[in-house]
């Protein structure tokens, strides 16, 4: 059964304010990753001391947390892979 996925707004505004080409990209990444979180084809790692993980897209990281009790996947950041850690 796939996740849902929520999308903070800071996120979303992230997401709308890209290329057309970065938008589908990350759009059908985070598609896929509401289907199946742990797709080894995906590039999925843990934050080290904090509760969320990270989706490489390219140059873009899609932080994340992830509910697997009541299959949620919320969206909490977009950025730049140099920006996103900060």
């Amino acid at each position: 059964m796939p996740y849902e996925i929520l999308i903070r707004p800071q996120a979303r505004k992230m997401l709308q304010s890209l290329s057309r080409t970065d938008r589908i990209r990350l759009t059908e990444k985070i598609v896929l990753l509401g289907e199946d979180p742990d797709d080894p084809g995906l590039d999925v790692k843990p934050l080290e001391g904090e509760p969320y993980y990270r989706l490489r897209v390219g140059n873009w990281r899609v932080i994340f947390d992830r509910q697997d009790e009541v299959k949620i996947i919320a969206i909490e950041k977009i950025r730049p892979r140099g920006d996103v850690y900060k």
